[in-house]
């Protein structure tokens, strides 16, 4: 019975292989990329959570080929899918904006934690140091000692003046 899926078996474990050394090598870039970069570590364990999740993606569509599922079949399947999430996702379209953002600014890091930056919003235009970089938000906290979640998206959408660094004094957590 297993020799005729000999020839799957073998393909399937060898495409496992590779994607477990790929997955090393991968984390290892991002892990070099965010030394250099001076990153903190919960940003390189977002963007290491949104490659794995991109390369266990790819490792079942290559599975689901070595084991002769049809593409017609697997395509239809696979829209069908990203046709529900498109929908249930369309109400949180910010979200997935927000995330791809917050990938942006991982790899481009025009600004770094510690930074204190003046948001050019003619409406709301905002002075803060910046605590901390998620994945769909950056904490800031301003002169007065308000703390403002400000979303990923708005920050590339917005002309951001990087004024200092660490101008915030120790002991009241003001802007000197």
């Amino acid at each position: 019975m297993l020799k005729e899926y000999y020839t799957q078996i073998i393909s399937t474990v060898i495409v496992v292989v590779i994607y477990l050394i790929t997955k090393k090598i991968t984390v290892k870039i991002i892990q070099s990329f965010a030394y250099k970069a001076s990153l903190n570590d919960s940003r390189k364990t977002i963007i290491t959570r949104y490659f794995n999740i991109l390369q266990l993606v790819l490792l079942f569509t290559i599975i689901f080929t070595i084991w002769g599922v049809k593409a017609d079949n697997f395509f239809v399947t696979l829209t069908s899918v990203f046709t529900v999430i498109g929908v249930a996702m369309f109400a949180q379209w910010s979200l997935l904006s927000n995330i791809t953002a917050g990938i942006l600014l991982f790899f481009s890091f025009p600004f770094r934690i510690g930074d204190v930056i003046r948001i050019q919003d003619k409406d709301f235009p905002t002075e803060a140091k910046i605590l901390d970089i998620k994945a769909f938000h950056v904490l800031l906290e301003t002169k007065e000692g308000e703390k403002i979640s400000y979303p990923n998206n708005l920050l590339l959408q917005k002309g951001i003046v990087i004024l200092k660094k660490d101008i915030f004094d120790e002991d009241n957590n003001s802007i000197i």
